[in-house]
């Protein structure tokens, strides 16, 4: 018979491997956006499993230092607009999920012991739920937490189109007539905690920060005669440094210089912040200018399944449609391509001959060429669930 502590280590490895279809299976985490959850939620899922099983062997409640970070990971997401309810009840259905995956793969003695210990279970949501509890109660009281609720309530108005009249005048709160419109979406657990690329962002004078279907969205004020430009430059150094490698986190941006049109360009920068997210973007900055071509065709919401299907007849044939890739990343250079493949030229030739029977486009042909090249950003966009 295994001590109670190796099977308690044995559960504790089978619960962190869990993890990963944690998010997928419970409603609340299916509606939440997927940046933070792969980030934020990653790591309180993690933290809140290490600390229950180290309660397990220690049999000593965790102290409020341990559950310090758990605390603020939900006070980061009441400050987001999540209500004080919803993020409780994700304590719940969490321990629940988890605990009865656990014990449904469980040995039998595992089982008993599990059942010998679900009161400890229970004590710890109940522990780590009355904490952000009184945390939530202490914040309400804060003056500062009713200044976040309204500045919240400023972003929403300004990104719906409704001009805040209650708030224009008021001294606390000045609410700018331009701004850059920054939306932010992460590449997973690369980008690290999210909590900590926002509160750069937080950070700056006079910005409305709010959550929204896919991550969250930055309003900055203009400066008088800056057309965008110098408050991009100004958001790119407050950003952390970028590392070797594809960026962990895309910001999709654009000028908005009135009120009225903040909401048209947060549509725009959310399409081009998905774009560098789906097509891994070099530049962490998405700028119309530079992604004119992908931006058309992702807008392009009743013609981009059609598009994506053109190259249907290359599914069963990954060499042609690799040559294919090669060729319009190589600007629709032959040779080029060939070097890349590292096979003869009149192979590339034959390889695209072929593309163009199955498909009835020539790549040969600048209009086909369009097309094709149209076509394999419509797929890559539709593969990498595209939602602006």
């Amino acid at each position: 018979m295994p001590s109670r502590t190796r099977v308690f280590d044995d559960l504790h490895r089978r619960a962190a491997a869990m993890v990963e279809g944690f998010y997928t299976a419970l409603p609340p985490y299916q509606k939440m956006p997927q940046s933070l959850v792969e980030t934020d939620f990653a790591r309180g899922t993690k933290l809140n499993v290490d600390l229950f099983f180290e309660y397990l062997r220690r049999g000593v409640e965790p102290s409020e230092e341990d559950s310090r970070e758990l605390v603020e990971l939900a006070m980061d997401r009441l400050r987001d607009g999540t209500p004080l309810a919803e993020v409780l009840d994700r304590y719940r259905l969490g321990a629940a999920f988890l605990w009865e995956r656990l014990r449904s793969v469980a040995t039998p003695s595992e089982r008993e012991l599990m059942l010998d210990v679900s009161v400890a279970l229970l004590k710890y949501v109940t522990l780590i739920i009355t904490r952000i509890s009184t945390a939530a109660s202490q914040r309400v009281h804060d003056p500062r937490w009713d200044l976040l609720e309204r500045r919240r309530g400023i972003a929403d108005a300004l990104l719906s189109g409704q001009d805040p009249v209650e708030w224009v005048n008021d001294p606390v709160i000045p609410v700018a007539d331009s701004f850059l419109v920054a939306v932010f979406r992460l590449a997973g657990t690369r980008g690290g905690p999210a909590s900590a690329l926002r509160h750069r962002v937080e950070a700056i004078p006079g910005v409305f920060l709010r959550l929204d279907a896919g991550g969250w969205t930055a309003l900055i004020p203009l400066q008088p005669g800056d057309d965008g430009t110098a408050t991009e430059a100004a958001l790119l150094g407050r950003l952390p440094a970028a590392q070797a490698g594809p960026p962990p986190y895309w910001v999709g941006v654009g000028a908005a210089h009135s009120r009225e049109a903040i909401p048209v360009m947060f549509h725009e920068a959310r399409v081009l912040a998905e774009l560098g997210r789906c097509l891994a973007h070099r530049e962490v900055l998405c700028r119309r200018q530079h992604l004119q071509f992908e931006y058309t065709v992702a807008v392009s919401d009743a013609a981009r399944p059609g598009l994506a299907a053109v190259l249907a007849p290359l599914d069963a044939q990954p060499l042609l449609a690799e040559t294919l890739e090669v060729f319009v990343d190589s600007g629709f250079n032959q040779l080029a391509t060939a070097r890349q493949l590292n096979v003869h030229r009149n192979t590339v030739t034959y390889r695209l001959s072929r593309v163009h029977e199955l498909t009835g486009l020539d790549p040969h042909r600048p209009a086909d060429a369009m097309t094709l090249s149209a076509a394999r950003l419509a797929r890559r966009l539709e593969s990498a669930d595209f939602a602006p």
